[in-house]
């Protein structure tokens, strides 16, 4: 479980095939210490469990992940060049302050940037909003988006909007992204669940 808080961006430095699975190498600035063989790790929205963590060359760690068929296959992962930098977050542990909202790593979609507003120090995304979540994403509700937990400005028939703060920019790949980018969304929980008991009603 995570919160759609980013700790790091790590660059993705392997990536190739590996039996039925894609293993990939991400640097990032955590400590060796603190990642665990078989624990999880988000990586830009997507739960990944950690394989292998040693120490880099450039006092960077680096750690192996592998993305399995399905998971290549519905969400940004298959997108991931060398050099492509990744939202990063640490599972949650019991005591931590919850500060964005439950993030499980479980894609539902993947979502395109159709258009980027820069407003001053905020810039404001709009996104395709495929049919199957249109009734899970609501006005000043929460998402996840690459990983990060953002708040819904508005939503049209068709797309939604966040905007996003100096600070969000500055300590996630945000301000990296353009019109055309692939992103991986994950809706509210609570959300996914009401709507769940609704269809069973």
């Amino acid at each position: 479980m995570f919160t759609g808080i980013v700790s790091d961006i790590g660059t993705v430095i392997g990536n190739g095939q590996r039996n039925d699975v894609q293993r990939i190498a991400i640097a990032c600035k955590f400590k060796p210490e603190d990642l665990v063989i078989g624990g999880s790790m988000a990586c830009s929205g997507i739960c990944l469990t950690v394989v292998s963590c040693d120490s880099g060359d450039d006092g960077d760690t680096v750690f192996e992940v592998d993305a399995a068929p399905e998971t290549l296959e519905v969400t940004t992962a298959s997108d991931w060049d060398i050099g492509r930098r990744v939202n990063l977050e640490r599972p949650l542990k019991v005591g931590d302050e919850l500060s964005g909202h439950l993030v499980s790593g479980h894609v539902d979609a993947v979502v395109s940037v159709v258009e980027r507003e820069d407003l001053g120090e905020t810039t404001r995304f709009w996104f395709d909003m495929p049919e199957k979540i249109g009734r899970l994403v609501a006005p000043k509700g929460s998402v996840a988006l690459d990983g990060t937990s953002l708040t819904v400005n508005s939503v049209k028939e068709d797309r939604f909007d966040c905007l996003l703060i100096p600070h969000t920019l500055q300590v996630t790949n945000w301000n990296e992204r353009k019109k055309g980018d692939r992103i991986n969304l994950e809706v509210d929980l609570i959300a996914r669940y009401v709507a769940r008991l609704a269809e069973t009603a």
